[in-house]
């Protein structure tokens, strides 16, 4: 069994600049958080080996990516053993349209958030993909008025 990784409070204010803005240089980083470039690069390596950095990625605008209509789906399924959960995360973890699944204690058993170009879209997914889940026993939806923090 691997120890948790150890972390200070510089290794934090490198966490912050890296979510604020991962394709910061090193030495960029390294100016913000008040070190030389070669100890904030081994600081940021050790993270990455540790696993408390697990990578990167850039973060789309939704509108612009065509998929400004965020919906978070409520669902119960109807069996709670272990083979109906995994097929059902297997199959809702291959439609390209949730972009989030989390399961959840007590009800509902997960949340999906779910991004498409409209509600037309949405319900034309919700019908013929989502409702057809493995095991899926009530489906609930809430659509996004506003996102305020994300």
């Amino acid at each position: 069994m691997r120890n948790k990784p150890t972390i200070d409070d510089l290794d934090r204010a490198i966490i912050a600049e890296l979510e604020n803005g991962g394709r910061l240089s090193n030495t960029e980083l390294a100016r913000r958080v008040g070190l030389t470039p070669a100890p904030c690069l081994r600081r940021v390596q050790r993270m990455e080996r540790d696993g408390v950095i697990r990578g990167y990625r850039a973060v789309i605008d939704p509108k612009n990516g065509g998929r400004g209509f965020e919906v978070i789906v409520a669902i119960d399924i109807a069996v709670n053993d272990g083979e109906t959960i995994e097929d059902f995360e297997t199959a809702a973890t291959r439609v390209p349209e949730v972009t989030e699944i989390r399961r959840m204690f007590g009800q509902p058993d997960y949340y999906l958030r779910v991004q498409v170009a409209d509600p037309e879209a949405y319900e034309a997914l919700a019908v013929g993909v989502l409702s057809r889940l493995p095991a899926v026993n009530r489906l609930l939806s809430h659509q996004t008025m506003r996102l305020v923090k994300g």
